[in-house]
């Protein structure tokens, strides 16, 4: 295979998900001859992505906004619920998007939806060309970095963008060095119907096992992330789905009333990953293939569109997208928000799963500040809520 003479582009992007079609999208646009490489695939699962407003706005940008708010549900509200049971158990504090001049935080859409409207607009740009074959050999040459795999002639791309996930080809043909752990922890994902409005105010009850957050869809439709230790999560995912409906009811105290499974539901082992540096010898990482961590404060698909976006502002303007100076201006500018946001998300998921009073207290101690300092509070809301700038 070595032998057949590779036909040169640009950028070729491996991995077919939400991120790698964003970084399609972006990176075509800019008069690029893009590659990706990969099944789309768009599975039902329950799961639910909240698209900050600052991921929102580059998706804007991108033309996909029409589409994308039939779909979609606003989040005007985001409440926090203390329900550990810790001594130091603070009152539920609310954060409104209007209090920052925002419409809403962001706007919930299901994966399936969001990866078809993504696929549907790649399918359209001239510059992009949709190969779903998966890569099976990644190698530097002196021209570039050769692909090869099932279904298309080789390719010789001078930037490589991995989009490829936890197990990311990409990032071991690099040399990427990758940290990553466990946690006791299983997310059940589902879509409920109810028959209370949501209100479009989205509730993260803060449990012992974790985070039982569930966050409005359009019309009387919400879906529900939901971490509890492995064992106690195979009980309840084994449950029917009136069970299951029922069991969650109790879960966020009635909050939209009785529930009603609609479509499939998912259990993913919760982990996280991070990694050394962002990109190497031609190769850029994005979304899960450079941070995993868990759906705390929806930041992980928002963190993969901020890494598009800032790809795409390094490569602006540059002769070779590929260059030593790109991938060092992208690594530089990713450090600082992947590092922090995986290491507060670390720490709060790790807060729930100790029953330590000083950890007890230092959360408790949190939420107090958030719901009586001004500054501090509007802060989170423009950073951490609202996702701070996409683009």
């Amino acid at each position: 295979m070595s032998g057949t003479i590779a036909e040169p582009i640009d950028i070729a992007i491996v991995g077919a998900g939400a991120v790698g079609l964003a970084a399609a999208l972006a990176l075509g646009r800019e008069g690029h001859s893009v590659a990706l490489l990969g099944p789309v695939a768009t599975p039902r699962d329950g799961r639910t992505v909240a698209l900050l407003d600052g991921s929102w706005r580059f998706l804007e940008e991108l033309g996909l906004q029409g589409a994308l708010t039939e779909k979609s549900a606003p989040l005007a509200v985001m409440r926090l619920v203390d329900d550990s049971g810790s001594l130091f158990r603070q009152p539920p504090v609310e954060f409104r998007a209007s209090e920052i001049g925002l419409e809403a935080f962001g706007w919930n859409i299901e994966n399936a939806d969001l990866t078809a409207i993504l696929a549907e607009k790649a399918a359209e740009l001239p510059g992009v060309r949709m190969i779903p074959g998966f890569v099976r050999s990644i190698e530097p040459e002196a021209a570039g970095i050769r692909l090869a795999g099932d279904g298309f002639t080789p390719l010789i791309a001078r930037l490589v963008v991995g989009a490829d996930g936890r197990n990311s080809q990409v990032r071991a043909a690099a040399g990427i060095e990758a940290r990553e752990w466990r946690y006791p922890q299983v997310a059940l994902t589902a879509i409920f119907e109810h028959t209370r409005d949501h209100r479009e105010t989205s509730t993260e009850f803060h449990t012992r096992q974790g985070p039982c957050t569930i966050v409005p869809l359009p019309g009387r439709r919400s879906s529900l992330v939901w971490l509890l230790e492995p064992e106690q999560a195979e009980a309840v995912a084994g449950l029917d789905d009136a069970t299951f409906a029922r069991r969650v009811e109790t879960q966020v105290q009635s909050l939209l009333g009785a529930l009603t499974v609609t479509g499939p539901r998912g259990k993913i082992p919760m982990g996280g990953l991070s990694v050394e540096r962002f990109g190497a010898g031609r190769m850029a990482l994005v979304g899960e293939a450079a941070h995993v961590f868990p759906p705390i404060g929806a930041q992980g698909l928002n963190l993969g569109l901020r890494d598009v976006a800032t790809l795409s502002e390094a490569i602006a303007g540059a002769s070779d997208p590929g260059s030593e100076g790109v991938i060092a201006d992208y690594d530089r500018a990713r450090q600082a928000d992947v590092r922090l946001r995986t290491g507060a998300v670390d720490m709060l998921n790790r807060t729930l799963l100790t029953d330590l009073l000083p950890a007890d207290l230092l959360r408790g101690a949190g939420l107090l500040a958030l719901s009586r300092i001004g500054p501090l509070r509007r802060l989170v809301m423009r950073q951490g809520l609202a996702g701070g700038a996409a683009g």
